[in-house]
């Protein structure tokens, strides 16, 4: 995967110009403007410390206009000074004078963030508009010319086409960051299906996406399994004929967007796929707040399905043990609720400790993880959500794309093929 892409490794960047698009979105506090939780912001030093001969102008997100999260990028600024030891300028401006000022006054070694890029409507509006329209936008021609090379590592934001993620990308040379590296890196071993079995566990409420990713997964035969849990698991089991009662019905109605056809979809995939694809053997449904364990076969109920049961918790991490490569995106059942975590944490756990190359995504799946103090036995904790589950199901994400073309540019420039 990594001949796919240029990487810091194939450039001397130092003494140059360099644009970094991160990903440092961040949960934060409206009443005080603190960020509550670093993480995303601690996943992208290692690619700023790289850069600490460079000119390194720093570009990122903060939410959307009209959250109470929308707020400029100064404490995240404060954030990366305090990880990197060192100081990361603000500038409340993104293209205009100040900004292209500040710019040309920085020395080598140092660092610069720019203001939130969905602050500027260009961001949002010409979303999704070709490339050429995008290199065109005020933001990439005020920047561009004061600028050596542009940083693509922002993966969790690398499904979306926006001027600051992939306009630059047709007027600078594109490189992948520490963190596309990784993520790319990682998704390619499990994708490429070169160690099999190759197990995925597909949990959540978003079903419909879930539903997409099995099927490319199973069509390009990298997955030999598929373990539906969550909401997920409750669809195909509603899919495979088992009446799930009122309630449980209802609430997959109303969770998942479109629910006829995605369940026709995966009425589609249990049939073409009957093998492959594993559905809850027993559930554990909100009894008053109590678990309560119910086989499936002693189904409907009245209660809501909070979390998968004991029998299926131990086959699942049966199949998880033997497997030589895994992948897991989303939780099992509420496991924000102690009385429905049992699921979630098990699976997880059944990772972190088996001798397979394991990756887990989404923002609840990583913080369960965290929360369970298994984070750091999974051999890739990816930073993506929307991108993760796009890319796992073959989806097109401008930003990779942006990346690939650089590439292919850099081998017909040298003449190879």
């Amino acid at each position: 995967m990594g001949e796919e892409f240029l990487t810091l490794d194939d450039f001397d960047l130092k003494g140059k110009s360099v644009l970094v698009r991160v990903d440092i979105n961040s949960p934060i506090d409206p009443s005080s403007g603190r960020i509550l939780n670093d993480s995303r912001i601690r996943s992208h030093v290692e690619t700023l410390q790289d850069l600490q001969e460079s000119k390194t102008v720093i570009m990122a997100h903060q939410s959307r206009p009209g959250k109470a999260d929308f707020t400029t990028l100064k404490a995240h600024a404060d954030r990366l000074s305090y990880l990197l030891g060192r100081r990361v300028g603000y500038v409340d401006s993104l293209f205009g004078s100040k900004a292209i000022e500040a710019i040309k006054n920085m020395s080598v070694g140092d660092m610069l963030i720019l203001e939130n890029t969905r602050m500027f409507s260009e961001e949002i509006i010409l979303q999704n508009r070709t490339l050429a329209r995008q290199s065109r936008s005020h933001i990439v021609r005020s920047l561009a010319p004061h600028l050596d090379f542009f940083v693509h590592d922002a993966f969790a934001a690398a499904h979306r086409s926006q001027p600051s993620l992939v306009g630059f990308s047709e007027v600078l040379t594109t490189i992948a960051g520490r963190v596309m590296e990784k993520e790319l890196d990682a998704l390619g071993r499990f994708l490429g299906g070169v160690q099999k079995p190759n197990v995925a566990i597909l949990g959540g409420v978003k079903a419909d996406d879930s539903i997409d990713i099995a099927r490319n997964l199973l069509e390009r035969d990298v997955a030999d399994k598929v373990l539906t849990t969550g909401m997920v698991g409750n669809l195909f089991l509603i899919a495979s004929g088992v009446d799930v009662g009122d309630a449980n019905l209802d609430l997959a109605r109303k969770e998942i967007e479109d629910y006829e056809s995605v369940l026709d979809e995966a009425r589609n995939l249990l049939g073409k796929f009957k093998g492959n694809i594993e559905v809850p053997k027993d559930v554990v449904v909100n009894h008053h707040g109590k678990r309560k364990g119910m086989r499936v076969e002693d189904l409907p109920s009245d209660q809501l399905i909070s979390d998968i049961g004991l029998d299926t918790i131990v086959h699942f991490a049966d199949i998880i043990g033997h497997s030589k490569t895994a992948v897991m995106n989303g939780p099992a059942g509420i496991f924000e609720m102690p009385e429905f975590s049992t699921g979630t944490s098990e699976l997880l756990r059944a990772m972190a400790y088996s001798d397979a190359y394991t990756i887990i995504g989404g923002g609840h799946t990583v913080a369960a993880a965290e929360n369970f103090n298994v984070a750091a036995k999974i051999d890739h904790v990816s930073t993506g959500g929307g991108s993760l589950m796009e890319y796992l199901s073959g989806k097109t994400l401008p930003g990779i794309e942006a990346l690939k073309k650089w590439k292919k540019r850099s081998l017909s420039s040298s003449g190879k093929s």
